[in-house]
């Protein structure tokens, strides 16, 4: 169930930013970097260290101004299934689920967050800076609760579900309220 709960963490971050939590995960398995991570073990470390470095300053700093905030959102939509997939993968090493079952949890976590992160984008005409803040911060903590508590990111990351749920909810009611 431990493991369950970091994947839900570890894809939970992959639906706010894509290359923050790939390369935190690289980082907190020390010199072998990348090399138990499904699919990113067979990149060449220096290249995806690179890219990653370069995609998640790209997501730091493009997310605070408007026009940031459409191209990093049109690429994580559609990345992060992929990266939620692979979060889920490198972090429940132990479990006893399948792995595509594992992988498929974690892709659709990271699109349903991605998708209603979207769905609030342009509700709201962007996101205010203050929220940006709080992805950032939230993604980070996500990724490090997934390896060093994975209940309370489990927890977090079912709140986040739950957030997404009410957040269709609510948009459904607006639409019928507007026709």
């Amino acid at each position: 169930m431990i493991e369950i709960l970091a994947t839900l963490s570890a894809s939970a971050a992959a639906g706010m930013r894509i290359g923050i939590p790939l390369l935190i995960i690289g980082l907190l398995h020390g010199s072998n970097l990348w090399s138990e991570v499904p699919i990113l073990s067979h990149i060449s470390s220096p290249v995806l260290l690179g890219c990653l470095t370069s995609w998640s300053l790209v997501e730091l700093l493009a997310s605070k101004k408007l026009w940031g905030q459409r191209l990093v959102q049109l690429v994580q939509l559609l990345l992060s299934p992929l990266v939620g997939a692979i979060m889920g993968l490198a972090v429940a090493e132990a479990t006893a689920a399948p792995d595509w079952l594992i992988a498929l949890i974690g892709g659709l976590l990271a699109l349903v967050l991605q998708l209603v992160q979207i769905g609030w984008f342009y509700r709201l005409r962007g996101l205010p800076l203050w929220a940006v803040f709080l992805q950032d911060t939230l993604c980070i903590a996500l990724v490090l609760f997934a390896f060093g508590a994975p209940r309370q990111g489990g927890l977090i990351a079912l709140i986040l579900l739950w957030f997404a749920v009410r957040s269709a909810k609510q948009w459904y009611d607006w639409y019928w309220k507007k026709s």
